[in-house]
């Protein structure tokens, strides 16, 4: 008896199956809430320095105002002239203000003699687009802007740290523990953030706040593949990430409707909330109950999932750990009687991924698409609101392109083949993004072109955690991902970073992924296909994956019974 038996019995995605799963692919919107939140959160508006005394009068450029805030929307270089109503006449910026010294007229142009000094905290912001976010409450501008920009890089820190802790933690308490315990902190936590008094409380808070949303995702990926049967666990796994981009989008449309961001942070914080009601209810896998030895839980839970798919079964929870001994204990032994004598096991380490020429050409790609994958996909959400246009719905429309990016990228990887969807995904994301240095001021083709890359990356991003697995043999399979995940969060830290190029160049960022997507295609050209091969074992069989023929077999997607898809980071 074979694991793949339970499923063959119990049924691959039945009943039982699908209300977990939509129930945890649910609470994956949050993780997609509180990943992309910051982009409203941390905005700079239009502003300029304070003065004192009342205003009456603004010029700016050929335009009149009574006010700072009638020609704060339109304010984008240049001082703002003022006057107030003790007759002193100031040039403000956005850093810095000038008296003017004796001036005989009220003119935008002055060339006599001016006291400069800088702002001392007192500015005023245009709230025609963002009536308050954390940059406005706590000035979080000019020489305190370094502080707003690293919102996001700690956050994907906390995402980083997050990822290794609680992947490590499921596999010793449970993974219905971790699931349980990162809901109810996201809640929490994502409400306490819109109560922080401070901005230090604020960075800590959702740097906690990113541990457990990645903690989440990461362990959620693994327990929908151990409920989920290998004829639709590519499917399943990769539509969590659906459940992301939809996250995406709630973002966008709060963001629309909600310009105060404590207001903004709590509505985002509850609107998963409901799933807090049920979780407590979710079973633990059969897999981990049967690993743990908890044969009594895992026959109930096996019983449980039959009757609720409305099926007879007699599958016993002792039979299956009785058959993964005895298919151990047979290939030990068909392993001894082979011809050659067996070798002592070796201790592999992260230079076997490096063991040969081909060996290490193959990391080195494999490494690349992983970390472009993490790049492009953030660049393209975070940068999405420097695009030009309406921000919100650039932002919605990020996470929009993504839903069929997984339909084409699933049904594409197993029909044309893992290298031939990788590839031209990454070719597809470079050639959109580098095109944009063609149509800059066209923005509208411009933004059109930034959608193109983010559904070409995101097709790439979806698989190639399926394809590590495969490119690479038992030995080090596991090796290969984890280094591969953790270029994956290399990517996602320094995606910020990238986006506030933007400064230099509104699209700069999208170049940037572009050329690195179309030069990393090019060399995953060169990777072997796996579509149809079976899986490796060693080395030697890895390292001949696309040198010479292999008994092929039907596609190996659904030879991981207890691997998930791509986690991200």
């Amino acid at each position: 008896m074979t694991v793949e038996r339970l499923f063959d019995e119990l049924g691959h995605f039945k009943r039982f199956q699908a209300c977990l799963y939509f129930a945890a692919a649910f609470q994956a919107i949050a993780c997609g809430i509180h990943y992309l939140s910051s982009v409203f959160l941390v905005e700079t508006p239009n502003f300029v320095c304070s003065v004192p005394g009342n205003i009456t009068h603004v010029l700016y450029e050929n335009m009149t105002g009574s006010s700072l805030e009638d020609l704060l929307p339109v304010f984008r270089s240049g001082p703002m002239v003022v006057r107030t109503a003790d007759g002193e006449q100031w040039e403000l910026s956005r850093c810095r203000s000038a008296l003017r010294i004796d001036p005989v007229d009220f003119t935008y142009d002055f060339y006599g003699n001016k006291t400069v000094q800088a702002c001392s905290g007192n500015f005023i912001f245009d709230h025609s687009e963002v009536q308050q976010n954390i940059v406005t409450e706590w000035d979080l501008v000019c020489e305190r802007e370094w502080l707003a920009k690293l919102c996001q890089p700690t956050f994907m820190l906390g995402v980083l740290i997050g990822a290794l802790v609680f992947g490590d933690i499921a596999d010793r308490v449970g993974r219905v523990r971790i699931l349980m315990f990162t809901s109810l902190s996201q809640f929490v936590l994502g409400v306490l953030v819109a109560f922080s008094g401070n901005y230090y409380l604020f960075v800590v808070l959702r740097f906690l706040l990113a541990m457990v949303s990645s903690g989440y995702l990461v362990v959620v990926f693994v327990y929908v593949t151990e409920f989920t049967g290998s004829k639709v666990r590519t499917w399943t796994s990769m539509h969590v990430h659906a459940a992301f981009a939809v996250g995406i989008m709630v973002v966008a449309l709060t963001g629309y409707l909600v310009r105060v961001w404590w207001i903004y942070q709590i509505i985002l914080s509850t609107c998963t909330a409901p799933f807090l009601l049920f979780c407590w209810k979710f079973p633990e896998t059969p897999f981990y109950l049967l690993a743990k030895g908890r044969y009594k839980d895992a026959q109930t839970l096996l019983d449980t999932i039959a009757r609720f798919n409305g099926l007879e079964s007699t599958l016993k929870a002792e039979q299956l750990v009785e058959s993964g001994k005895s298919d151990k204990d047979t290939a030990l032994i068909e392993r001894e009687a082979g011809e050659r004598p067996t070798q002592p096991e070796k201790k592999l380490s992260i230079l076997d991924l490096f063991g040969s020429w081909r060996m290490a050409a193959r990391t080195c790609t494999v490494w690349s698409i992983w970390f472009i994958g993490s790049l492009g996909y953030y660049v393209f959400s975070l940068g999405s609101v420097n695009l030009g246009g309406n921000q919100y719905m650039n932002l919605f429309l990020v996470g929009a392109v993504e839903l069929p990016s997984y339909l084409v990228g699933c049904f594409a990887m197993d029909r044309i083949g893992r290298k031939m969807t990788c590839a031209p995904a990454l070719l597809l994301a470079g050639v959109a993004c580098i095109l944009i240095i063609v149509v800059p001021e066209i923005e509208a083709l411009a933004i059109a072109l930034s959608m193109i890359g983010k559904f070409a990356i995101a097709i790439a991003f979806g698989l190639i955690y399926l394809y590590t697995c495969e490119l690479y043999p038992t030995i080090i399979r596991s090796l290969a991902v984890g280094t591969g995940s953790m270029m994956c969060r290399v990517g996602s830290v320094v995606a910020p970073f990238c986006v506030y190029l933007a400064d230099v160049w509104t699209y700069l960022p999208q170049v940037i992924v572009g050329i690195l997507a179309f030069i990393i295609g090019v060399l995953t050209l060169c990777l072997p296909e796996t579509l149809g091969q079976p899986l490796t074992n060693t080395l030697e069989e890895a390292e001949s994956l696309g040198r010479e023929p292999r008994t092929k077999q039907p596609a190996p997607r659904n030879r991981y019974a207890e691997d998930g898809l791509e986690m991200k980071p």
